[in-house]
């Protein structure tokens, strides 16, 4: 029984096991289950195959673009040869932990601090190529590496928050100009169609008003037609000049009434028009006798002012 429990040895289904015959290894790892081994001069080591998870403490290195940060990332490993991650390194916990750190601190120093915020996944690509070259040769698989925080000072946060302030500043303002110019287009568009219907015009007036209305308010504002305006600056002006003309007149004929009657200047002739004298109808022309005629001018009969007929004498005759 003695000889036996020195003899035989349990690994678990985690592990895989390694053999040391007179301090020489064996290059056949054991599976899980019982192991025979000699008494005296067989040394068994229990190697642990699981994914192992090791943070790696957070390292400050300043970045490309001369940036204090403090960067910390985590390391996913598994031992794929035992025999080498128990004879070609001491501690191949410790030596990934020192070899992870050290490549932290290099792969800050050649990466920007853009690319340690928002492009992280080439960063740890190369981050998991950096450990992986030592960690072959000790058995070791990397199975990847991810940063988890990047620590930032204060200012570079304050720096940072007002860059994202005005890029956001610069999109609203592009898109409220674009918008501003479809506006513009759609209401040159509407313009023109209203030119040519300008009872449009007076419809969209009245709709706007209905609008207004609908809200219940107290004070209502109606838009004012310029062309009206200046219709009516024009019109004004008109007026004005007519009733300045028609004053004039009126100030010239009652200065020329006040002249008359003092006498001092004489009355005006008589238009041409009114001074001519009518001509007599054509019946009372021939009616008359040819003697007539010299002693009437224009058609009227010259009177001595008596009431009564004239009398005519005949040629050689005596009154």
């Amino acid at each position: 029984m003695v000889w036996a429990g020195l003899s035989i040895r349990v690994v678990q289904q985690f592990q895989r096991g390694v053999v040391f015959r007179f301090g020489r290894v064996r290059e056949e790892v054991r599976k899980p289950g019982l192991v025979a081994l000699m008494p005296i001069a067989d040394r068994l080591r229990r190697v642990n195959v699981q994914i192992v998870t090791m943070p790696i403490p957070a390292q400050e290195g300043i970045t490309r673009d001369n940036v204090t940060v403090r960067v910390d990332a985590v390391v996913y490993f598994q031992v794929q040869d035992p025999v080498k991650a128990t004879v070609n390194v001491q501690d191949y916990n410790f030596a990934i932990s020192q070899v992870a750190q050290t490549s932290l601190r290099s792969i800050i120093g050649k990466s920007e601090l853009d690319d340690l915020l928002a492009n992280r996944e080439p960063i740890n690509q190369g981050l998991e190529l950096m450990i992986d070259s030592p960690a072959l040769g000790w058995g070791i698989q990397i199975d990847r590496v991810e940063i988890k925080d990047v620590a930032l000072p204060e200012s570079m946060k304050r720096s940072i928050a007002r860059q994202a302030e005005a890029e956001r500043e610069r999109r609203a303002r592009i898109i409220t100009a674009d918008g501003e110019y479809q506006a513009s287009e759609r209401l040159s568009e509407a313009a023109a169609v209203m030119s040519a219907t300008p009872a449009a015009l007076q419809l969209r007036l009245l709709q706007t008003v209905v609008e207004v209305a609908a809200e219940k308010n107290s004070t209502l504002v109606l838009p004012f037609p310029v062309e009206l305006l200046r219709f009516l600056d024009s019109a004004t002006e008109s007026q004005q000049r007519d009733l300045l003309a028609a004053a004039a007149v009126a100030a010239a004929a009652k200065s020329a009434e006040e002249a008359v009657e003092s006498g001092e200047v004489p009355e005006p002739e008589l238009d041409r028009e009114q001074s001519k004298h009518e001509l007599p109808p054509l019946e009372e022309v021939l009616s008359r006798s040819p003697l007539e005629g010299g002693d009437r001018e224009g058609g009227r009969v010259e009177s001595d002012g008596n009431d009564g007929p004239e009398e005519h004498t005949e040629p050689g005759s005596t009154s």
